[in-house]
């Protein structure tokens, strides 16, 4: 076998990526893996784990406001926007060498350049040196995705920022608009609001965080608005006018076109997957709106070209994409792993206060014919929550009546995006209502009220 030819190809060192590179060498292939920017992808990078460390600072100075409460005092609070962000770029470096390392580790080629699929099994990469050409059986492409910007919105990183220009902020914003109010959106209005932003998020849809239950952004709408957010559903950012100093943005609420100036604008609109460039089309790969169309399995249709994490079907989530890495790698590796499934999958959004799913809405287990039965449990009713300051928040849960399978479990409150993984394994293992109940969960603790949502639902709730 010559140097240059592998069992396996990896291009893109998100956590989809290099998951798959490290369980293709566990079961013994050869592995070589292509990045053309950083070891860890977008997720480690500029994503994930840098915003929630920066979330993690601006949650901090709002506890510090509160100090009083506790019994506690604190004077001249403030910030230091560059040392948030410093941190935040220190964290995000630590983790992707901790990638770099993981890939030497386990005896991973690293090919850092530009990658194109000239033809099946043949990979081209365009890198400081040269062109390297490598072969392999198997090539899975984790290349990611990066922000969608409309006509008239793009982005110049000066007044007009994507996600990316929010997190090396040029300025810290003093009045700050966010379009969209998905998980991206929501964060950082979040982040922005809290050090003190007059904040105003525009969401084209009937409600906040559209993908969550109706109850629970219902819920976080009104919590905002009672931390000074503005939020305009229905409405739409037309055009911007753009100044050395300002931005006039026109918003079409209700028909009517309103003229609003803003020092900052973030556009949160969504992705776009980085599939262009690369050849597939040419080799008969189907794709639907810069999406890879994959099975199940993460099969593109063209043989041994697998599609995995944001270059394909969603939910675009950095933890669906190492799971597809892990089934992909033992796929062809000759085992037999499960399909990943979709509607099991956690979304976490880590908001303030923060918001976590699992499964199908009560809107949408209606839709499918479900004969259901929800329960709720609100955060005041739970001695963990008013102990820790946190009492703002609820659980609910959906249940098929007729089976008690837990068609989807739907969080707002401190720290549920912790909580919402005792669901996600009930969910794997089939547990039905019974199981949940006969469950013995610690007190004094916050997972006290996912018992209380499910006894809730059947009538047999404690503490409200």
């Amino acid at each position: 076998m010559a140097s240059n030819s592998y069992d396996m190809i990896v291009i893109g060192a998100g956590p989809g990526g290099y998951v798959a590179a490290i369980r293709g060498a566990q079961l013994g292939l050869k592995v070589a893996i292509v990045e053309r920017e950083h070891m860890g992808g977008i997720c480690l990078n500029w994503g994930c784990i840098p915003t929630k460390a920066m979330l993690r600072s601006s949650e901090v100075f709002h506890l510090m406001h509160r100090a009083k409460e506790f019994g506690l005092s604190a004077e001249g609070i403030g910030y230091d926007l560059d040392a948030v962000v410093k941190r935040s770029r220190g964290v995000a470096k630590q983790l992707s060498g901790g990638v770099a390392h993981l890939m030497k580790k386990n005896k991973i080629t690293v090919v850092m350049g530009e990658a194109t699929l000239p033809a099946k099994g043949k990979v081209s990469v365009k890198t400081d040196k040269g062109t390297e050409e490598l072969t392999a059986k198997n090539i899975v492409l984790a290349t990611g995705a990066r922000a969608r910007e409309l006509p008239g919105l793009e982005a110049d990183g000066e007044r007009v920022w994507t996600y990316k220009h929010a997190l090396v902020p040029p300025h810290m914003p003093k009045k700050l608009l966010v379009i969209g109010s998905g998980a991206i959106g929501i964060e950082f209005a979040s982040f922005y609001n809290t050090l003190g932003a007059d904040t105003t998020v525009v969401e084209v849809m009937d409600r906040i965080l559209p993908v969550e239950d109706a109850e629970i952004s219902a819920f976080a709408k009104k919590s905002f608005e009672k931390q000074k957010m503005k939020i305009k559903v229905k409405a739409m950012v037309k055009k911007l006018d753009r100044a050395k100093d300002k931005v006039t943005a026109h918003i079409e609420v209700d028909g009517k076109v309103e003229k609003h100036d803003f020092d900052t604008v973030i556009s949160a609109v969504g992705i776009v997957a980085n599939t262009e460039g690369l050849g597939l089309e040419k080799l008969g790969a189907k794709i639907e709106k810069s999406f890879v169309v994959t099975d199940e399995f993460c099969r593109s249709g063209v043989e041994g070209l697998f599609v995995i994490g944001d270059a394909t079907n969603g939910p675009w989530l950095a933890h669906k994409a190492s799971h597809e890495g892990v089934m992909v790698a033992e796929l062809i590796a000759g085992g037999h792993p499960h399909a990943v499934d979709p509607d099991s999958i956690a979304g976490c959004t880590y908001c303030q206060p923060q918001v976590a799913s699992v499964g199908l809405t009560e809107a949408q287990a209606k839709e499918k014919g479900h004969k259901i039965k929800v329960g709720r449990f609100p955060f005041i009713g739970n001695g963990k929550a008013i102990a820790l300051g946190e009492a703002e928040g609820m659980i609910k849960t959906v249940f098929d009546e007729k089976t008690g399978e837990l068609l989807g479990a739907h969080m707002i409150g401190a720290e549920v995006t912790e909580l919402i993984q005792g669901y996600v394994v009930g969910r794997q293992l089939e547990t039905t209502e019974e199981d949940l109940m006969q469950a013995v969960f610690p007190h004094p603790t916050l997972s006290e009220m996912m018992h209380e949502s499910v006894l809730d639902a059947y009538d047999r709730v404690i503490h409200i």
